[in-house]
């Protein structure tokens, strides 16, 4: 299960579903969806709080339908058709990999379903979710102007929408670096590179096209979530809970970083026993700490690491009894700072 998590989380499709990578949260507000934010003003100052507030907001309260590609520095592209529609306090999104293995992912509110036609199985959670791109994380708690200087960098055109091209500095070495391009009419992002330390290019999503006109047809995306002729109906249960009650301490690893909450997992897959995941966020980068059963089938003692694009893996063995695995668009030292804090609770 942890080796499927990071796969997701490496092709961003994660990513952005996991948290992107691991499961960014993002709350579902009850307004009119396409009341949607007021336009930007030319030359109108923001900070980066407010810019990250207009962000995940458009990406809720609009309907909208598109293509978008992720293309990493080492030339690993993906590709996905995303139709978002709401109306009123109700939201449906159907994401389809348009490469890769095919999967097709929908999420009604809270319930994901992933549809996996060569299996013929359809994978059903509820749980709080990252939409694909392009959602910010809806962070509670955080405050990214502290950790991010804004820069604006003037306007370009995206998928044929004028946007305005921000660029958020890292303020330390503890994470990457930004650079945004934002529709100027909405507010929804329609492009994204995520920058190194040294502002090398790591990797890319954005819009190739982009209809925000598009009606919001809950009925049809919702007659497809619900098609299951000739797929075998798989519940995964998710229980809200703590690192505490599961028996952990996580320490406060890197300033920023702020518990967007904590999820156990029983897979009947893994014989070893349940999998904890908690995930923090700083406003715009989020990871997801894995704690699982040590498997010594399945997991070396040794430090494992791993890369793709942005996303970045760490593993290691903690205590004599279990496997952590930190995965995040953030540097791989942040990672094993987080699971260097992991300890048991009688320690």
């Amino acid at each position: 299960m942890i080796r499927w998590r990071v796969m997701q989380c490496c092709r961003r499709l994660r990513s952005w579903w996991l948290v992107c990578g691991g499961l960014m949260l993002c709350g579902v507000a009850a307004a009119n969806c396409m009341s949607g934010p007021a336009p930007t003003t030319p030359g109108e100052p923001r900070d980066v709080a407010e810019w990250v507030a207009r962000m995940h907001h458009a990406s809720l309260f609009r309907s909208y339908r598109g293509t978008f590609v992720v293309l990493s520095s080492n030339g690993a592209m993906v590709s996905s058709r995303i139709w978002h529609a709401c109306e009123g306090a109700r939201q449906i999104e159907r994401v389809e990999a348009l490469s890769g293995t095919p999967r097709v992912v929908f999420r009604r509110e809270e319930e994901v379903r992933t549809f996996l036609p060569q299996a013929r199985v359809v994978r059903s959670e509820l749980r709080d979710v990252p939409g694909a791109f392009p959602r910010v994380a809806d962070a509670k708690g955080v405050h990214p102007s502290q950790h991010y200087a804004l820069r604006a960098l003037g306007q370009e055109r995206v998928a044929g929408r004028d946007a305005d091209r921000l660029l958020f500095q890292p303020r330390d070495a503890w994470r990457f670096g930004y650079q945004i391009w934002v529709d100027r009419v909405s507010g929804l992002v329609v492009k994204m590179q995520t920058l190194d330390g040294e502002g090398r290019l790591l990797e890319q999503a954005a819009f190739s096209e982009l209809n925000l006109d598009a009606p919001a047809d809950l009925s049809r995306i919702e007659q497809m979530m619900e098609d299951l002729q000739g797929y075998r109906l798989v519940k995964v249960p998710l229980q809200r809970t703590t690192a505490e009650a599961q028996g952990w301490t996580m320490g406060k690893a890197v300033t920023g970083f702020v518990s967007q909450g904590c999820y156990r997992k029983d897979v009947m897959a893994m014989a070893s026993g349940p999998l904890l995941q908690c995930i923090y966020s700083d406003g715009l980068a989020t990871l997801s700490v894995f704690v699982e059963p040590f498997d010594a089938a399945r997991h070396a003692a040794s430090v494992r690491s791993a890369s793709m694009g942005a996303t970045q893996v760490v593993g290691r063995q903690v205590h004599k009894t279990a496997w952590v695995t930190a995965v995040g668009e953030v540097p791989a030292r942040t990672l094993q700072r987080f699971i260097e804090s992991v300890q048991r609770k009688d320690e």
